[in-house]
C-alpha cells in the first residue's frame, strides 16, 4: 500500500483550511493558494513516479481489504489526470492573484479553488463508484459557489442552470449505482469488473451503463446533454472559467472511460456505437455553435463542447491507439482550451470587452499577446507541430485503421471549422482596427510586463504556451506514457489484480 496517494486529497484539503484561516487577508490567502498548489503538484510528480516505475498503487483506508474498505487506486490514466490538473491548478492560483477581486477573495475564493482541486483528485483516485459519487458532488459544491461568486446577474442565471442540470445528473448517477449494488452486491470498481459478467441479465447491465452515460454525458457535456455549459461558462472571472473549461468537463471524459474500460464491457457492439454516433453529433453541434457567436468566451465555451467529442471518439474506438488518441487529447485540450481563456481575460483587461465587434489592434499594440494566442489556438486547431496536430493525428490514424471513414471525416472537417472559428477570433480581435469608440484610455499604453501591469496574468499564459511547444516537438515520450494508460485499460486484470490481490 502506498500512503501517498492521499495526499492529492489532503493536500487542497489543509491549503483550504489554512486559507479559511487567514480569510482576513487577501495577501495570505493569494501565497496559501500559490504555495498549496506548489506542495501539491511535487507530491503528485513523486506520486508519478512510483505508478510508472512500480506499477499500479493500491491505499486501502484503515486497513480494510477491499471490496469492504474504502479504496484509492492509482493507475497511468489517474496519475496523467493529476498531473495535468496540478499544473494547471497552480497556473489558475497564479493568474487569478490579479484576476479575483479583493471581495471575491474575502468569500473565500482560494478555500473554494482548493475543496474544487480536492473534488477534482479525489474523483481520480477513487476506486469505487460511490465515492466518485461523493467527490462529485464535493466538486459540484464548490463549482456552484465559485460560479456565483460576485452575485452578477449573468452568473446567478448562469449557475442556475449549471447547477440544476447537474443536480439531475448526480441523480440519475445515485440511481445507477444502486442498480449496479442490487445486481451484484458491490460497489467496488475491482469487484464489479469480476462480477458484471457474471450477470445473466446482459440487457440490465446495458441499461446501467446507458444510465451513467447520460449521467457522466451531462458532466462532460456531450451532445444533447451540453446546453448548460456555453449557457454558464462566460460568467464568472476568467481564472474560474479557464478551470471549469480546462478541467471539469474532463472530469466527466476520464469517467467515462474507466467505466466502459473497466465495468460495460460486456456489449461493446451497442455501447461503443452510440459512442460514436454522440462523439459525431458533439463534435459538430460544438463547433457550430463557436461559428455562431462573436463573443470570445462563447466561442471558447462552445469550442469545450466540439472537443469533447474527438475524446469520446477515441474511447468508442476501444483500441490501444484510440485510447492512446483520447487521454493524449485530454491532456493536450486542457493546457489549449484553459490557456484561451486565460488570454481572453487579459484581453478583455486591455479593451475592456469580451465581444469580438468592439475589440480589435490587439496586435498592433500587443504582439506578444497574439503570439501567444496563435499558438493556443493553432494547437487547438491542429496545427503541426504543436500539441493538439499529435492528438488529431492518432485519433485520425485509429479511425482508419478502424475503417470508421465516416466518423474520422468528421473528425477531419471539425478541425477545420475550429480553425474557421479561431481565425474569426484573430481577424476581430488581433488584426482587426481598432474601434473608435468605447476603447479604454489605456489601451495601448498599458504595459504587458513591468511593476503594476498584467505581468502576473501573462506569465501563467506564457509557461502554458512553453508546454504546448514542449509537448509539440516532444510528444514521443508523452505518447508512449498514454499508450501504456491505454493498455492498462484494456488489460483490466492489472486493476483487479492490485486492488483485490491475485484472483
Amino acid at each position: 500500500m502506498n500512503g501517498l496517494l492521499v495526499l492529492p486529497v489532503a493536500i487542497p484539503l489543509i491549503t483550504a483550511t489554512l486559507a479559511l484561516l487567514f480569510r482576513k487577508s487577501s495577501a495570505m490567502q493569494r501565497w496559501i493558494g500559490v504555495a498549496g498548489m506548489v506542495v501539491l503538484l511535487v507530491s503528485v510528480l513523486i506520486l508519478f513516479r512510483d505508478v510508472y516505475v512500480d506499477g499500479i498503487q493500491v491505499l486501502q483506508l484503515g486497513n480494510w481489504d477491499a471490496p469492504f474498505g474504502i479504496t484509492l487506486v492509482a493507475d497511468l490514466l489517474s496519475m496523467l489526470m493529476l498531473g495535468i490538473s496540478a499544473v494547471m491548478g497552480l497556473i489558475i492560483a497564479i493568474y487569478s492573484i490579479y484576476d479575483i477581486d479583493k471581495q471575491r477573495e474575502q468569500f473565500g475564493y482560494y478555500p473554494l479553488l482548493h475543496v474544487l482541486l480536492m473534488g477534482v483528485n479525489g474523483s481520480f483516485l477513487t476506486g469505487d463508484v460511490f465515492n466518485l459519487y461523493v467527490w462529485f458532488e464535493v466538486m459540484l459544491i464548490a463549482s456552484f459557489i465559485l460560479l456565483a461568486l460576485g452575485n452578477s446577474r449573468n452568473q446567478l442565471q448562469g449557475a442556475l442552470k449549471y447547477v440544476i442540470i447537474n443536480l439531475f445528473s448526480s441523480l440519475i448517477f445515485l440511481f445507477g449505482v444502486a442498480m449496479l449494488y442490487g445486481m451484484t452486491g458491490t460497489l467496488n470498481m475491482a469487484d464489479l469488473a469480476v462480477r458484471l459478467p457474471e450477470v445473466e441479465n446482459v440487457g440490465l447491465v446495458t441499461t446501467v451503463a446507458m444510465i451513467f452515460l447520460v449521467s457522466f454525458g451531462i458532466k462532460a457535456a456531450i451532445f444533447p446533454l451540453f446546453f448548460w455549459l456555453p449557457a454558464s461558462y462566460h460568467t464568472p472571472p476568467v481564472a474560474i472559467s479557464a478551470i471549469f473549461g480546462g478541467l471539469l468537463t474532463k472530469v466527466g471524459v476520464y469517467a467515462l472511460i474507466r467505466v466502459f474500460t473497466l465495468l460495460f464491457t460486456q456489449d461493446v457492439g451497442y455501447t461503443h456505437t452510440i459512442l460514436i454516433w454522440v462523439a459525431g453529433f458533439t463534435m459538430v453541434t460544438g463547433v457550430l455553435g463557436a461559428a455562431s457567436h462573436f463573443e470570445f468566451r462563447k466561442i471558447l465555451s462552445f469550442h469545450i463542447v466540439s472537443q469533447i467529442g474527438y475524446m469520446i471518439m477515441g474511447l468508442a474506438f476501444n483500441t490501444a491507439l484510440g485510447l492512446m488518441g483520447a487521454i493524449f487529447y485530454v491532456l493536450h485540450n486542457i493546457l489549449a482550451k484553459s490557456n484561451l481563456f486565460l488570454i481572453s481575460g487579459i484581453a478583455q483587461r486591455l479593451t475592456g470587452t469580451f465581444e469580438l465587434k468592439q475589440m480589435g489592434g490587439l496586435y498592433k499594440h500587443y504582439p506578444f499577446l497574439a503570439v501567444l494566442f496563435l499558438i493556443s489556438a493553432f494547437a487547438l486547431a491542429g496545427f503541426p507541430p504543436l500539441s493538439g496536430f499529435w492528438a488529431k493525428l492518432t485519433l485520425v490514424k485509429a479511425g482508419l485503421s478502424l475503417e470508421a471513414y465516416v466518423i474520422t471525416a468528421v473528425a477531419i472537417l471539425v478541425g477545420l471549422l475550429t480553425l474557421f472559428s479561431m481565425t474569426k477570433i484573430w481577424m476581430s480581435a488581433f488584426w482587426g482596427t481598432v474601434p473608435e469608440k468605447g476603447v479604454p484610455e489605456h489601451f495601448g499604453k498599458m504595459p504587458l510586463f513591468g511593476a503594476g501591469n498584467l505581468y502576473i496574468m501573462v506569465v501563467p499564459v506564457m509557461i502554458v504556451a512553453g508546454l504546448i511547444i514542449l509537448v509539440g516537438f516532444y510528444a514521443q515520450p508523452l505518447l508512449e506514457v498514454c499508450l501504456g494508460a491505454a493498455e492498462q485499460l484494456l488489460d483490466p486484470s492489472q486493476y483487479i489484480e492490485a486492488v483485490l490481490g491475485p484472483q
